[in-house]
Formats: C-alpha cells, sequence, structure tokens
C-alpha cells in the first residue's frame, strides 16, 4: 500500500520521528508547519494526496479552520486530527468540521500506522477495482429510499444525491443500512465502522451520526433515529 500523506505538524521532531515510519511502510510525508501552508498545499493538487494528519493547534490557521478549508476542497480526503488537547469537546470539534478519526498526543507511531490503514483501508479496495467493474456494478445496498455502490462511494435518497460524505460518514451510513430497523451500540459501530477499539470514546459515533443527519436531512426526512439508552438505528420503511 502506497500512499502520499500531508502532515501538517509545526513540531519538528514530531515530523521527523513520524516521516520515519512512513518511510518504513514504504509512503511518502509531505510536511506542512502551519495552516497557512497547509491549506496552499493541498488545493494546488487536492486529488495526489491520499490522506492528512492535522495538527490542532497550529500558526497562523489552527486544525479546526484548516479541515474546514480543507474540506471545501475536498469532501472525501481521509483526516486524521492529532491533539495534545484531552478535552472531549476539542475532539468533537474536530470531528464536526469534517475529520474521520482524531489521536491524542504523545501517541504510538505504530497506533498512529494502524489507525491510517484502517481509515485507508476501504478507499484502496474501492481503487482496486477495474473501471469497468464500477461502471456496471449495481447498488449494493437498495432500501425503501435509499441506494448505496460502495464501488462508486455513491448514496441517494428518492433519486436525489446525497453529497460530500466523509469516508466515515459514508462507511457509518452503510453499515446502519445493511441492517434497516436492527439497533446497533456505540461500541458496535466503533468495532464494525473504525476497526478497533476506541476504549470507552464514544462522542466520535455521535459527533459522525450529527454530521452525517445533516446532510441526510438536506434530501429528505431523518431516517438514523436514536434508541436512547442503546444507540442507533436506519429506518426509511415509515417514509412517505
Amino acid at each position: 500500500m502506497s500512499l502520499k500523506i500531508l502532515m501538517v505538524e509545526d513540531d519538528k521532531s514530531v515530523a521527523e520521528m513520524m516521516g520515519m515510519f512512513f518511510k518504513k511502510e514504504g509512503w511518502e510525508q509531505i510536511v506542512a508547519v502551519d495552516g497557512e501552508e497547509a491549506v496552499n498545499k493541498f488545493e494546488q493538487d487536492p486529488a495526489s494526496y491520499d490522506l492528512i494528519t492535522l495538527d490542532l493547534n497550529l500558526p497562523k490557521k489552527d486544525g479546526i479552520q484548516v479541515a474546514k478549508e480543507v474540506r471545501a476542497i475536498s469532501p472525501t480526503v481521509p483526516i486524521i486530527m492529532l491533539t495534545a488537547r484531552g478535552s472531549e469537546s476539542d475532539q468533537v470539534l474536530g470531528l464536526g468540521v469534517g475529520a474521520d478519526d482524531y489521536v491524542t498526543k504523545p501517541f504510538s507511531p505504530i497506533a498512529l500506522i494502524a489507525r491510517i490503514k484502517a481509515l485507508h483501508r476501504r478507499v484502496m479496495m474501492d481503487d482496486s477495482k477495474p473501471a469497468e467493474e464500477k461502471a456496471v456494478q449495481n447498488y449494493d445496498i437498495q432500501t425503501v429510499h435509499l441506494k448505496i455502490s460502495t464501488a462508486r462511494r455513491e448514496v441517494s435518497f428518492d433519486g436525489q444525491a446525497v453529497k460530500n460524505l466523509t469516508p466515515k460518514e459514508f462507511d457509518l451510513l452503510f453499515t446502519l443500512a445493511q441492517k434497516p430497523k436492527q439497533v446497533f451500540s456505540r461500541e458496535q459501530l466503533l468495532e464494525l465502522v473504525w476497526g478497533y477499539e476506541y476504549y470507552g470514546e464514544e462522542r466520535t459515533v455521535d459527533a459522525h451520526i450529527k454530521k452525517l443527519r445533516q446532510k441526510l436531512e438536506k434530501v429528505g426526512p431523518q431516517v438514523i433515529q436514536t434508541v436512547w439508552g442503546i444507540g442507533y438505528k436506519f429506518d426509511d420503511s415509515k417514509v412517505e
């Protein structure tokens, strides 16, 4: 797996350390030392980057602002936010503006690499399929109102495209819609969508559900329901 990663990090020692680990994986690392440089580098050739690691505390523009501007350029590029802050509010804020995941400093380089691989795995699987297969593949999920294609990473509701889903938002919707009316706990969704244990960081799921609902509501009524005290379920059977 060959990746080109934009690392937005003002701590030179962290960037150099991760550069060594990325090199061992065969990955290319481009470093931006402040928020303005990060946005400038990304907008020059957004399609060339496979993933962004984004520090929250940055000179000139902080990670929140960078994430917003990156998402305006590319709704789908995976973003992992790195933060030295420990509060849940900062973590949820980062997820709320489009980050797919976050890692709290100090972190293990091996753990970060594992998260990068987990986040990028589905995208790589889709990219490996021949163009002809992508063109003719049927929808993987068709419910009363929803259609999802994993090959094209497309979602439509009553014929209207659900736009600008991040990789994790797409995977979360796909997981829920695979089994309509089944209730998934937050712990189950963390394991199924993120692919590793989050050790109680369930606010991650809530933040992604909130953003996913906002995007679904642009094309139709709400179909992701909260089951209080348990988790969430997808159900469009009662939508007229």
